[in-house]
């Protein structure tokens, strides 16, 4: 009901316009790389960028990723005893230690991006299971951040989901994303995410499987790294470009957990197409 809902700080309010802004931005820096000029470059970097090694990279690097995601920082910057304090705590201070982590983040993938790019080619190989990890690692620290721990399936189809729509590659796909994280919100709400799981609609599995995702970041990331192959830009290529994936992954987990925030505490309505 109506009434059982808590009102909007002006903060929040700020944060509700932000996301929304967020949700109907089109997919950039990686489909702006396809020119007729790269396609050589960007065929190399295909080759280099095997789906089947990146959905091994997802498997393993989700763990990895949940492994690095230390929670006792954000315990002691955040002074509260258990992450789940943040879930009720405050969205101003859960955005402030997100932005750190996204800081780091960045760093980070710059720093590797410019180690693995200086090698060309050969360094595709090792950069794009480490930029992945990096990625998983960020969505789960962010995560935490606001109090959610990757626990269930559930948190696992959403970390997937932020994922997706972060290595978008088109608005249609950033969208069936969102959809994705939309119906993970409720049916967890619910309850219901068993139920989910073999639901289907549009023909499609309502959940995103690793071979899915793989294929799509895939496409991405050869897009984001054909340049890298050059070896007298590897480099400057890997660092920048690295730097700006993490970029968007931080901000659609900031977005997509300041929502679910949102939501439970009961400030907005679960999302239906785009509306509170």
């Amino acid at each position: 009901m109506e009434a059982d809902f808590n009102p909007l700080s002006f903060y929040e309010q700020e944060q509700l316009s932000l996301i929304e802004q967020w949700k109907k931005e089109s997919p950039g820096m990686a489909n702006h790389v396809t020119s007729t000029v790269l396609k050589p470059v960007t065929w190399i970097a295909e080759k280099m960028i095997p789906q089947a090694a990146i959905k091994g990279a997802l498997d393993f690097a989700n763990l990895i990723g949940k492994l690095l995601a230390d929670e006792s920082d954000l315990k002691r910057d955040a002074g509260v005893r258990s992450i789940s304090e943040l879930k009720q705590k405050d969205l101003a201070l859960s955005d402030r230690l997100a932005n750190e982590v996204h800081n780091w983040g960045i760093g980070m993938a710059g720093g590797e991006g410019g180690l693995t790019g200086a090698a060309g080619a050969i360094g595709i190989a090792a950069d794009v299971p480490a930029i992945i990890t990096l990625a998983l690692r960020t969505i789960h620290k962010i995560g935490l951040c606001y109090g959610y721990e990757a626990k269930t399936k559930g948190d696992q189809e959403f970390i997937f989901g932020i994922m997706s729509a972060s290595g978008s590659n088109s608005i249609q796909e950033k969208q069936a994303a969102l959809a994705v994280l939309r119906n993970i919100q409720i049916h967890v709400m619910n309850n219901t995410f068993d139920q989910l799981v073999k639901q289907q609609f549009g023909g499609q599995t309502t959940l995103l499987t690793t071979k899915v995702l793989a294929n799509q970041l895939g496409i991405n990331l050869t897009k984001r790294k054909a340049l890298q192959v050059i070896p007298a830009l590897g480099a400057l290529v890997g660092a920048s470009v690295n730097g700006w994936y993490i970029k968007e992954v931080g901000w659609a987990a900031r977005r997509s957990y300041q929502e679910k925030w949102l939501i439970d505490n009961h400030k907005i309505h679960e999302v239906q197409d785009g509306v509170h």
